[in-house]
């Protein structure tokens, strides 16, 4: 007779949040407002370095690789009300460790609704490599000054944490040391990452990414978002470093066919009033 113990069966894992309830986005309507959609405005942001720009509710907007392979930092906010922003944490929790195509961006607390839905993902195809690693991760926080200091005793100041201050303090007229606050943890697009199998340390690899890829998102508020292009290129060897090979990122945005979304439901604050 075989006795499973502890450390060969363990006990079965269990999900956290079942998201079985989630509501889930009619992607069916998204696809027939893209159909009609039109481009309204456009911007390129150089590499190590960070721009701001504003997404109308129920406007798409597109993050794209134009010369080469290249990740971005990815902040959001409410347009109207900073302290509500993108929750990578939850998200991740709501979602997977990595989002593609129907996978919502969710806002902090108390708020707690869909930012922006993820439209089109031109990596769907990327799924789980040999190694465990995925695309678009909400794991990773960003690269920032402050760890590069604790970790090489160096200063570096295109990190994507500087460069998304600047961007948000730029946009607001708020200073760069009082938008530092708001900014937060980030939707790593493109980036390709996951956790080692032996010391479950979070990893980067080299991006799939190529010219002509693109993150498509819908926005569900009016949104103010922040992309840093990174200072570590595809990150397939480093990140915070003037020695990777950079590229800009664009962004896209675009008015849709209106009649496809009228019954869109237009996300509320979380009902909750407990406290």
């Amino acid at each position: 007779m075989t006795i499973e113990t502890q450390e060969t069966a363990g006990p079965r894992p269990v999900v956290v949040y079942p998201n079985g309830s989630l509501p889930a986005p009619d992607m069916a309507a998204l696809e027939a407002a893209r159909a009609g959609m039109e481009k309204i405005d456009e911007l390129v942001v150089p590499p190590r370095d960070g721009r701001a720009f504003r997404v109308p509710r129920g406007h798409f907007f597109r993050i794209l690789s134009i010369e080469g392979p290249q990740v971005g930092d990815l902040n959001l906010w409410n347009a109207h009300d900073l302290s509500e922003r993108f929750f990578s944490g939850k998200t991740r929790a709501l979602h997977a460790t990595h989002v593609t195509t129907g996978h919502r961006l969710w806002s902090t607390l108390p708020a707690l609704r869909p930012m922006a839905t993820i439209s089109h993902d031109t990596l769907g195809w990327y799924g789980w490599d040999a190694d465990g690693g995925g695309v678009h991760d909400v794991i990773g926080t960003r690269c920032d000054p402050y760890t590069n200091r604790l970790l090489t005793g160096t200063d570096y100041h295109h990190c994507c944490h500087s460069n998304l201050c600047r961007a948000l303090a730029e946009a607001t007229g708020l200073s760069p040391r009082a938008a530092e606050p708001h900014v937060h943890d980030v939707l790593n697009v493109f980036m390709c990452t996951g956790f080692t199998r032996d010391t479950h340390q979070y990893f980067m690899k080299a991006s799939p990414v190529r010219p002509g890829d693109y993150l498509e998102l819908f926005a569900e508020i009016d949104l103010l978002a922040a992309l840093s292009a990174c200072p570590g290129g595809d990150c397939s060897a480093s990140h915070s470093s003037d020695a990777a090979r950079c590229y800009p990122l664009k962004v896209e945005i675009f008015r849709p066919d209106p009649a496809p979304l009228a019954a869109w439901p237009w996300p509320a604050p979380n009902g909750y009033d407990g406290l």
